[in-house]
C-alpha cells in the first residue's frame, strides 16, 4: 500500500498544469528589404566588434568602457538579482527544516499558548526539530521555478543588450568626435582662406581701386566663418566628456591616432538570413522569455485551482521538568500529511487566472512588436548605407567643384577679370559644402554602426569569454 501511494505520488508529481511553452510562429521575411537578393549566411554581426572597428584608439575605449562603464555594471547586479530570485524559487522543491527551543514558566500557558493548567504554575521546556514539505502535485512549484528561470535568462539578454549599446555608443561618440575634429579643420582652413581674401581687398582699398563694401563683405565673411571655431572647439570638449563618462573615467582629452576620412566603410555589408535574427538580438531573446516567464505564470495560477499537499515532522524532548528531559517519557514526534484546496474565494483565484491570461497575451505582442521594430530597423538602415555611398559621390563631386571654381574666382579676381562678388560667392558655397560632405561621411560610419547593433552583433554567447581576453582587468 505505500508502495502504490509513493508511486502515485510520483506520477501525480510529473505532472504540471497549464500550458506547455511553444515559441508562436512569425512572419519572418525571406530577406531584408534593401538586402542583397542572394543574402546567403554570412552576417556582419557574425564579427566580433574589435573586427568591424579596427581603429586602435577607438578599441581601447570600448575595452575601457566594458571594463568600467556603469550601465554594464548596473546589468551585471541585475543578473545577480535575478539568479539570487531564481534560488529561492528552486529551494521549494525541498523540504523545509527548522529548530525551536522553549523555556517557559506560567499559569495556565504553556509557553506563549493559553492553556489550562488547573491554576497551578508550571515549567515548560522543549527542544525539537521540525520539517515541512510541499509535493509538488500539480507542477505548482516548476511552474514557478520555470518563470523564474525565465526572468533570469532575460537579464542576461539585458546584460547582453547593454554590452552592445555601450559598444555602439563608444563608436559613435568617437566618430562624431572625429567629424567635429574635421569640421575644426575646414573652419579653420576657411577663415585662413577669408583672411587672405580681406588681405587683398584691404590692398586695392588703400590703392584706391576697390570701395569700402568689398572690404566690408570680405570682413563679415570672415567674422561669420571665425566664429564656428571656437563653437566647435567648444563642442569637442563636451564630446570628449561624453566619451570619458562612456568609459567610466573623469574628464580628459581623448587621443585620436586616425581621421574621419581614414576610418574604412566596408564595401559589402551583408545582413544575413532574417530567420537568424530571432537568435541573435539579444532584445528578442529577452522578450521571448518574458512571454516564457509569462506563460509560466497561467500554469501557476491553474495549480492554485487545485489542493495542495503538504507533509510535516516533528521530532524533539519536551518535559515540565529539566531533570527528566533526556529521559524516554520526554520524547516527542509526530508524522502529519495535510491537505488544503479552495472552495469558495469569491473569484478571487479567477481573477488571478484571468490576469495571468492577458499579462501573457500582452507578453507575446511585445514579443512580436519586439520582432518588428527589428527588421524595421535593419531595412532603414540597409537603406540609409545604400543612399548614402551615392549621396557622397555626388557631394564629394560638389566639394571639388567648389575648389576649382574657388580656386579660378582667385585667378581672376587678382587679374582684374572678376568682380569681389564672384570670389566671394564661390569660398562662402564652398564652405557648406565640405561641411555636407563631413556630414555624410559621419552618417555612413553611423549607418555601419547601427546596422551592427540592429542584427545583434558585438557580443554573442560564444564571444564574451574571447573578450574578457581583449579586456585589461581593473586595477
Amino acid at each position: 500500500m505505500l508502495l502504490f501511494v509513493l508511486l502515485l505520488l510520483a506520477f501525480l508529481a510529473s505532472c504540471a498544469v497549464g500550458p506547455n511553452y511553444k515559441r508562436p510562429s512569425l512572419a519572418v521575411p525571406q530577406n531584408f528589404r534593401d538586402g542583397p537578393s542572394n543574402p546567403g549566411t554570412n552576417s556582419l554581426a557574425d564579427l566580433p566588434w574589435w573586427q568591424v572597428f579596427r581603429d586602435a584608439t577607438l578599441q581601447d575605449l570600448i575595452r575601457m568602457s566594458l571594463t568600467n562603464s556603469y550601465d554594464i555594471r548596473v546589468a551585471i547586479t541585475r543578473v545577480e538579482q535575478a539568479r539570487a530570485i531564481l534560488e529561492q524559487n528552486r529551494a521549494a522543491f525541498f523540504p523545509s527544516l527548522n529548530y525551536q527551543g522553549t523555556v517557559s514558566r506560567g499559569k495556565n500557558a504553556g509557553g506563549t499558548t493559553p492553556v489550562s493548567t488547573g491554576g497551578q504554575t508550571v515549567d515548560v521546556f522543549l527542544l525539537a526539530g521540525n520539517a515541512s514539505w510541499e509535493v509538488d502535485l500539480w507542477g505548482r512549484i516548476r511552474r514557478l521555478n520555470e518563470s523564474a528561470r525565465a526572468q533570469f535568462l532575460a537579464s542576461k539578454e539585458a546584460q547582453r543588450d547593454v554590452l552592445i549599446s555601450v559598444i555602439s555608443q563608444v563608436a559613435q561618440a568617437y566618430f562624431e568626435l572625429l567629424a567635429l575634429d574635421r569640421q575644426l579643420e575646414i573652419a579653420q582652413r576657411t577663415t585662413n582662406s577669408f583672411t587672405e581674401s580681406l588681405r587683398i581687398f584691404s590692398q586695392r582699398l588703400q590703392g584706391g581701386i576697390v570701395s569700402r563694401l568689398e572690404t566690408a563683405r570680405a570682413e563679415a565673411a570672415l567674422a561669420s566663418t571665425a566664429a564656428t571655431v571656437p563653437d566647435l572647439q567648444r563642442r569637442i570638449i563636451i564630446q570628449e566628456n561624453l566619451i570619458n563618462v562612456l568609459v567610466g573615467r573623469n574628464p580628459a582629452p581623448v587621443p585620436r591616432n586616425q581621421t574621419l576620412l581614414q576610418q574604412e566603410v566596408p564595401p559589402e555589408i551583408p545582413a544575413g538570413l532574417p530567420s537568424t535574427l530571432l537568435l541573435r538580438r539579444p532584445d528578442i531573446r529577452q522578450t521571448e522569455q518574458f512571454l516564457r516567464s509569462a506563460n509560466a505564470q497561467v500554469g501557476a495560477a491553474v495549480a492554485d485551482f487545485f489542493p495542495r499537499l503538504s507533509l510535516t515532522g516533528l521530532f524533539g524532548q519536551t518535559s515540565p521538568e529539566l531533570s527528566a528531559f533526556t529521559s524516554g517519557g520526554a520524547n516527542a514526534w509526530s508524522v502529519a500529511a495535510g491537505l488544503t484546496g479552495p472552495i469558495f474565494q469569491g473569484g478571487r483565484l479567477l481573477g488571478q487566472y484571468r490576469q495571468a491570461q492577458a499579462f501573457r497575451e500582452e507578453s507575446l505582442l511585445r514579443f512580436q512588436s519586439t520582432v518588428n521594430n527589428a527588421f524595421q530597423e535593419i531595412s532603414n538602415d540597409l537603406t540609409t548605407i545604400r543612399t548614402l555611398a551615392e549621396v557622397r559621390v555626388h557631394q564629394a563631386r560638389a566639394v571639388k567643384a567648389n575648389q576649382e571654381a574657388v580656386q579660378v574666382s582667385m585667378q581672376r579676381y587678382t587679374a582684374g577679370r572678376a568682380g569681389y562678388f564672384e570670389l566671394l560667392e564661390a569660398q562662402q558655397q564652398l564652405f557648406p559644402a565640405e561641411n555636407s560632405l563631413v556630414q555624410v561621411q559621419l552618417n555612413q560610419l553611423l549607418a555601419v554602426v547601427q546596422l551592427y547593433r540592429a542584427l545583434g552583433g558585438g557580443f554573442g554567447p560564444e564571444e564574451i569569454e574571447v573578450a574578457k581576453k581583449h579586456t585589461p582587468k581593473k586595477p
